[in-house]
C-alpha cells in the first residue's frame, strides 16, 4: 500500500520546487534590477552581458529558502490554529511572518552572494563565499537581513490570508478539497 506524504514533507518539496523554478526563470530580470541599482551603474556592472552570472548561488539557495518558508508556514498555521481552537485569517498572517523570518535565514546569504556576482565583484561562487567570509565573517552573509525581513513580512501578511481564503472558497464551491493545480491557481 502506498503511503501518503505528510503535509510537512509535501510543503517542503512543493516549496523547494516552486522557489527554484521561479528564481531560475526570473534570474535575468533580477540581474537587470541588481545592475540598475549598482553603484557602478548598469553598463559598468555588466550591462546585458553575463545575465546568468550568479545563477548557481541563486539556484542553490532557492529550494532551501522556499522549503523553509512553506514548511514553517504550514507548521505554524496548524500550531497557532490548534492553540486558538479555530482557524482565522490572522493565524495565516502570523504563520507567514514566521515563514519569512525562517526563509530569510537562507535567502539573505544567497542574495548577498548572487548580487555581488551579478555586478561582477566575484568571478565564481567560491570566490564570493571566501571573500564575503574573510571581510565580514558569518555576519557578512547577513548584510540587510533586518530590512529584507521588514520588506517581506507585510507582503506575506496580506498574500497568505488571501490565498487561504481563495482555497477555502473554492473548496466550499466545489464540495471537496482543492487539488494541487487549483491551489497553485489561488
Amino acid at each position: 500500500m502506498a503511503t501518503r506524504e505528510s503535509p510537512f514533507s509535501m510543503a517542503l518539496i512543493a516549496g523547494g520546487c516552486a522557489g527554484t523554478s521561479v528564481d531560475v526563470a526570473l534570474h535575468p530580470l533580477d540581474t537587470i534590477r541588481t545592475r540598475l541599482q549598482s553603484e557602478e551603474g548598469f553598463f559598468k556592472s555588466g550591462g546585458f552581458r553575463g545575465m546568468y552570472r550568479g545563477i548557481l548561488a541563486a539556484a542553490l539557495g532557492s529550494a532551501p529558502g522556499a522549503a523553509a518558508f512553506f514548511s514553517t508556514y504550514e507548521t505554524m498555521k496548524r500550531t497557532i490554529s490548534k492553540a486558538a481552537g479555530s482557524e482565522h485569517w490572522t493565524h495565516h498572517s502570523a504563520a507567514s511572518a514566521c515563514g519569512e523570518v525562517a526563509a530569510c535565514m537562507i535567502r539573505v546569504p544567497t542574495s548577498v552572494l548572487t548580487q555581488n556576482m551579478q555586478v561582477g565583484r566575484y568571478a565564481s561562487l567560491t570566490e564570493a563565499v571566501t571573500t564575503t567570509y574573510r571581510r565580514g565573517g558569518l555576519m557578512g552573509f547577513y548584510a540587510g537581513y533586518g530590512t529584507t525581513v521588514a520588506r517581506e513580512i507585510p507582503f506575506a501578511f496580506i498574500q497568505f490570508p488571501v490565498y487561504e481564503a481563495l482555497k477555502k472558497n473554492m473548496k466550499e464551491w466545489q464540495g471537496h478539497d482543492t487539488k494541487p493545480p487549483q491551489g497553485a491557481a489561488c
